[in-house]
């Protein structure tokens, strides 16, 4: 039993204001049956002492084609019932009576215990035998653990408000057989209900679902790169202004300490040594800023520390740890903090390597500062063209000073733009203030 109408009282030709609900079906026979009862008991509760006044069976598609079926009330055994019948008509309810479905789609990854997880589902498109969905993008290792062959299950449903999606019908799939919807071709596979292959004779399929296009991106990791031969290269930046105070001075953020080492030399040694494992001649650029040096003493924000203006390049670690040391006592600390000029120098060995097309290089700058940038504006204008080119830029702020514009070239607050307000094409710079690490591991 679906449903019952009302009891109407004393009445031989009642008109029932009841509306029974049923889902319908275009492809199935749905055979309903409809028995009249004259009730002694209380109104609306069916009670054995109702007497039976007939009944009569139709399908739904009789009541749908003809809007309105009008039938004898039949006795059991086949006696009519005197001359009563029984009128049904039908109203589709919301929607037309093709209803359409609101198919939404899912794919299912097989994995190799049978147990299957779901990879993606689709949005639902209203009222619609020939939905679109949106191109979406998914992983090739959530899809099929990157194993083109590995089975894929696809399935479609009717949604329903109330978390009762119809299954309308699957098929299996394999990222292999996707692959041929690249370019021009399209790839379709009919979505069977296996319960009406059963059942029915001449049952092609529950629909056809078209994988019009696909595109694989390929995202290259750090390790692709590092393992096809990609050097890193190395470059320190020191800031030698007069802000650092007097390396003679104990007081001084240069000052040589013979029991431990500074804080310019603990940022080097904690970058550098990461570095280094991925730098096959280990040969370190180590660069000066805002001194002025010898012979003329002139300020220099370029210069070489090894003071060998053809060959920057120091032995390892330490070779730039014994160059620092020994070129404190030849320089003298002046001004003003301009980092655009060695920024501009690395970008130029970075963009000549761009030009080989290789990518065996990768170029990172280790800028050492004791405080605020002077050349903020041609900073920014050469961060934003570094970004272009296989480098990244670390900051470490060493001493108290505000910090407060270092945080504005990292990016990580909002993107970082030129003068001229043009963005970096991505976030290149990475900024620490060395005061919040010194007592932590150099990992961290």
């Amino acid at each position: 039993q679906v449903d019952r109408s009302e009891v109407i009282k004393s009445n031989l030709n009642p008109v029932f204001a009841k509306i029974f609900t049923v889902d319908y079906y275009f492809e199935e026979v749905q055979k309903l049956r409809f028995e009249v009862y004259d009730s002694h008991g209380q109104a609306g509760v069916g009670t054995h002492d109702d007497d039976f006044l007939g009944g009569m069976e139709c399908t739904v598609g009789q009541i749908v084609a003809q809007k309105r079926v009008t039938k004898p009330l039949f006795l059991k055994y086949g006696k009519f019932a005197g001359k009563s019948t029984i009128t049904v008509s039908t109203e589709p309810a919301l929607g037309d009576l093709f209803s359409k479905s609101d198919p939404f789609l899912e794919i299912y990854r097989i994995d190799d215990d049978r147990s299957e997880q779901l990879v993606y589902r689709t949005e639902v498109v209203k009222n619609n035998l020939s939905p679109i969905w949106e191109p979406f993008k998914v992983s090739l290792n959530s899809l099929c653990s990157c194993e083109e062959k590995r089975k894929l299950r696809c399935v479609v449903w009717d949604y329903d408000s109330r978390g009762k999606h119809d299954f309308i019908g699957e098929f299996y799939t394999t990222f292999e057989e996707m692959q041929k919807a690249m370019g021009e071709n399209k790839v379709q596979w009919d979505c069977m209900n296996p319960k009406y292959k059963i059942k029915k004779r001449n049952y092609k399929n529950s629909g056809v679902v078209v994988l019009l296009d696909l595109k694989i991106h390929r995202v290259y990791s750090f390790l692709d790169y590092i393992m096809g031969g990609c050097q890193i290269h190395f470059t320190v930046a020191i800031d030698f202004t007069a802000s650092n105070g007097d390396p003679r001075n104990s007081c001084s953020l240069h000052y040589i300490n013979p029991y431990q080492p500074n804080e310019y030399l603990k940022a080097l040694v904690a970058v550098g040594e990461i570095c280094q494992d991925y730098d096959s001649d280990k040969k370190f650029s180590a660069l000066g800023f805002g001194a002025r040096i010898p012979p003329k003493y002139e300020v220099s924000h370029d210069f070489a520390i090894n003071f060998n203006p053809d060959n920057d390049e120091c032995e390892g670690i330490q070779g730039v740890v014994e160059s620092y040391q020994s070129c404190l006592p030849k320089i003298q600390l002046y001004g003003p903090t301009n980092v655009a000029p060695i920024i501009s120098k690395v970008a130029r060995v970075a963009a000549d390597e761009e030009r080989t097309k290789e990518a065996s290089q990768y170029f990172i700058l280790l800028i050492l500062t004791d405080g605020v940038v002077t050349d903020m504006a041609d900073t920014r204008e050469a961060i934003v063209r570094a970004s272009y080119l296989p480098m990244s830029i670390i900051i470490v702020g060493v001493g108290n000073a505000d910090f407060t514009d270092m945080q504005i070239l990292d990016g990580d607050d909002g993107v970082l733009r030129s003068p001229k307000g043009e963005p970096v094409l991505r976030d290149i710079v990475q900024f620490v203030p060395f005061r919040e690490f010194k007592n932590v591991s150099g990992a961290a």
